[in-house]
């Protein structure tokens, strides 16, 4: 069965992570309650991202955090994780899924229109959107680093698939990217760089919660003010 109802998603990157190793972050951010972690490693072998992944593995199998690969479908079968994030120059998703099965989670990064319908039609579990903010942990276009709440929103209203905002989020902004649409908050150095990995995990995590809590009153709301509408309208006619 599938879950991808996640508050927080942790995206793994020693090269970004002010002198810790990855494995002492992805510890802190357990303990703390991160919802899924995603192995990317940009900067190491293969078989470096192997023998870690297996690491990080046993650390989410421990306290049930989702499991993903980065890019690479044949090291996410190799790991048995439980699931790979695919980027548009990436294999194809309809490829990744004949090899992965129909229970393992692939993500896809969308946010033209024509990705996202591709998305949607090819089966992919959810959305990476972004960059929301302008941000230096990746190498983007100037089109995409930076493509703002409006667009996220439009986004939302584009497609009922999870998405998961990436780029340039913090503490400061998190609960303004789910007021826009975002379901789950994704970050490399807001955590990574953080003082204290674990306190800023949790705050992350109560910020979104409240956020999400927010937006589902809001939505409910608005559906009572509609039928409310719709209920005098019948009436006068």
């Amino acid at each position: 069965m599938k879950n991808i109802d996640w508050d927080l998603y942790l995206i793994t990157e020693e090269s970004l992570s002010a002198g810790r190793k990855t494995i002492e972050v992805v510890k802190e951010a357990a303990l703390a309650g991160v919802d899924a972690v995603q192995l990317r490693e940009k900067n190491l072998s293969l078989r470096e991202k192997f023998k870690l992944g297996k690491e990080i593995k046993k650390i989410c199998s421990r306290h049930n955090i989702t499991f993903l690969v980065n890019d690479r479908v044949d090291l996410a079968l190799a790991l048995d994780a439980d699931g790979v994030h695919l980027g548009q120059s990436d294999l194809p998703l309809r490829s990744a899924r004949k090899i992965l099965g129909q229970d393992k989670i692939i993500g896809l990064t969308a946010w033209r229109n024509g990705e996202i319908t591709a998305a949607e039609a090819d089966g992919a579990d959810y959305l990476g959107v972004g960059a929301i903010f302008k941000t230096g942990s990746k190498k983007l276009s100037s089109e995409k680093n930076g493509i703002g709440l409006q667009r996220l929103a439009e986004i939302r209203a584009r497609t009922n698939l999870q998405l998961i905002a990436v780029g340039g989020l913090n503490i400061n902004n998190a609960d303004q990217v789910i007021k826009s649409g975002a379901d789950t908050i994704s970050v490399i150095t807001a955590i990574t760089r953080a003082d204290q990995i674990r306190m800023e995990t949790a705050q992350f995590k109560k910020i979104i919660k409240k956020a999400k809590t927010k937006r589902r009153a809001l939505n409910c709301q608005q559906k009572l003010n509609k039928i409310k509408r719709n209920s005098v309208l019948s009436l006068k006619n």
